[in-house]
């Protein structure tokens, strides 16, 4: 299967690298490239996280890292995992 990161996903992302590497850059780089690393590990088996939180349907899933979920869309007709969201797990909602 391919990866096809959406606009969205890669704007989030943009924006978390930005604000890590404004204290440390080296980290920054580091953890765009684990989770790009660990994006690319769903292609063989797409259905490997688990059920998205957000979506009422088994294609939707969640895949955790750092603290972070990234979630993705699983078209099996195109082979291709549609990657479109990036969120920071907060432990007080309310805020």
């Amino acid at each position: 299967m391919k990866i096809k990161l959406h606009e969205n996903f890669v704007r989030k992302l943009t924006r978390q690298v930005a604000y890590i590497a404004a204290d440390k850059p080296k980290a920054a780089r580091k953890f765009k490239n684990d989770l790009i690393a660990k994006i690319k590990t769903t292609t063989d088996y797409p259905f490997k996280c688990k059920k998205s939180i957000y979506f009422d349907s088994d294609n939707f899933r969640d895949l955790t890292f750092k603290g972070y979920t990234v979630t993705y869309k699983v078209d099996s007709d195109k082979k291709v995992i549609e990657v479109f969201g990036l969120t920071k797990m907060d432990l007080d909602p309310e805020k």
